[in-house]
């Protein structure tokens, strides 16, 4: 791997909002932590890397259900066989379960290796994790595979096969606006060739946001760039797996106005942070300010960094 001084510059909306979140954490986040998994890297870049590397109970199973569906998508299309559900239950129990393990008892091997060993914020901070927590995620496990299943867009491409194109689904893909490379991971995308639809699936493990509209704007650009579509062929859905519902979208021009607004004003707020853009060399960290809003700092990776400071 070619090490650089300074990472590359780029924009998605999850940086945009680790920036509005605290501008602290964007900067240990994206700056302080880079070069951070080399050996000869300074004692702060690596800790500020590690603890990038923290997750909790939720986003961890959020990420299992993810990686579960594109297996479950994956092998259908090879096989045209479904697994059963709890078989998938148990996978993804038991790959909860090995997090729990790493995190309790392999604290050396993460400190080691942090990209290939789990460590959950729950247990890093406060040492154990809340029995409600665990139910609560119990409670998800089985929720949201069910509604999987049964799903709008599993059942696409199930039971209508000769009639969609799968396409692609969790890969990290580019584009270009004003001249900054844009991030773009797309949950599934297929091509409804009966209705003569572009369809990009965004699989949601939590509650509706306001901003799930945003990041499908985003994809939409993205089709739109890549590949020519019109906005009236595309078509934008989340899928809510822990109520089932599928919010269908058709969005217009002004949609993906509000979002390249959003991302103008954000690239101007994130320039503010740096002392060469071509370089992408940033102000020392001490600029970056901490959030006003200090019962967020529970929730970060990077609390201890920020209590060693104060």
């Amino acid at each position: 791997m070619q090490r650089k001084p300074y990472p590359e510059f780029s924009w998605s909306l999850s940086r945009h909002k680790s920036m509005i979140d605290c501008a602290r954490k964007y900067g240990l986040s994206y700056y302080a932590s880079h070069n951070g998994w080399f050996r000869d890297s300074s004692e702060f870049a690596k800790e500020a890397y590690r603890l990038k590397k923290i997750t909790n109970l939720p986003i961890l199973f959020g990420q299992e259900v993810h990686d579960m569906i594109e297996s479950v998508i994956n092998h259908y299309l090879a096989t045209s066989n479904i697994p059963d559900e709890d078989r998938l239950t148990t996978h993804i129990r038991n790959q909860l379960n090995r997090a729990f393990r790493d995190s309790v008892k392999g604290y050396n091997d993460w400190f080691q290796r942090p990209n290939k060993f789990n460590m959950l914020h729950e247990i890093y901070y406060g040492g154990k994790l809340r029995q409600e927590a665990i139910e609560k995620i119990e409670e998800r496990l089985d929720v949201c595979i069910t509604n999987f299943l049964n799903s709008d867009s599993f059942r696409d491409l199930t039971e209508r096969r000769s009639e969609i194109e799968f396409l692609e689904s969790e890969q990290f893909r580019t584009m270009e606006i004003e001249g900054v490379k844009v991030f773009v991971v797309i949950d599934v995308l297929y091509k409804d060739l009966i209705n003569d639809k572009w369809v990009i699936v965004d699989w949601k493990t939590g509650k509706e946001s306001l901003e799930d509209r945003h990041q499908l704007a985003i994809y939409a650009m993205y089709l739109s760039q890549k590949f020519g579509a019109r906005l009236d062929q595309i078509q934008l859905r989340n899928e809510y797996l822990l109520t089932g519902d599928c919010r269908v979208h058709e969005l217009n021009e002004s949609d993906l106005m509000n979002v390249y607004h959003i991302m103008k004003h954000s690239l101007v707020e994130m320039g503010k942070f740096l002392v060469d853009e071509d370089e992408n060399k940033p102000v020392d960290l001490s600029l970056f300010p901490k959030t006003e809003y200090i019962q967020k700092c529970d929730r970060c990776n990077f609390r201890q960094i920020c209590e060693r400071d104060d």
